[in-house]
């Protein structure tokens, strides 16, 4: 009998909850405020080959473009709109990550592909791992924080208007924040 010396290691799924994760974001308006919003709608498949180690997760993730909100009916039209993400014809915005690197202590980096539109383009996120636990009905759940920040030009979201002191009316950074909690599969 020959052995090839492979072994093969049962993945482990990992699945978003929704009921108890955001996902939002944050930009300067007139330079003076900061406009908040979320993303009420979407789903991720995280899968590991260890059970309790995020460092080989392979991250997909998809939003719901038509699912921003602003809390302002006539803003979240807009920013639904060919202006800026056009999510009739792009209604999903994806991540994809391969692994996280670990800085220090509960500190990590993600990289990963983000799509938006018809752009794709590397980002880097800082995470917060929070740990694992068991919640009261034996479930093994995961808890993060994530934060970042993208260009929105880079992703043609182009729209803007100039103010008489020269400052853009809506700023080209976009900050990302999102608080995960993740369920691990059965």
């Amino acid at each position: 009998m020959l052995s090839t010396g492979t072994t093969i290691q049962a993945q482990t799924t990992w699945n978003i909850d929704e009921s108890h994760s955001k996902i939002s974001f944050s930009v300067k308006h007139m330079v003076i405020a900061d406009v908040e919003g979320k993303i009420a709608k979407y789903s991720a498949t995280i899968t590991t080959s260890k059970p309790d180690d995020f460092s080989d997760a392979d991250i997909n993730l998809v939003l719901d473009a038509n699912s921003l909100s602003t809390d302002n009916e006539m803003r979240d039209n807009h920013l639904k709109g060919t202006d800026f993400f056009d999510a009739a014809k792009f209604p999903s915005i994806t991540f994809k990550g391969k692994g996280m690197k670990k800085v220090k202590d509960n500190m990590w980096k993600l990289t990963g592909e983000l799509t938006i539109k018809d752009v794709t383009k590397k980002i880097e996120l800082d995470v917060v791992y929070n740990g694992i636990v068991k919640d009261p009905w034996g479930n093994t759940k995961a808890g993060f924080k994530i934060t970042g920040k993208i260009m929105r030009f880079d992703y043609g979201l182009k729209w803007n208007n100039v103010m008489e002191s020269g400052s853009m009316v809506v700023s080209d950074e976009v900050m990302i924040m999102a608080n995960i909690e993740l369920a691990k599969g059965k």
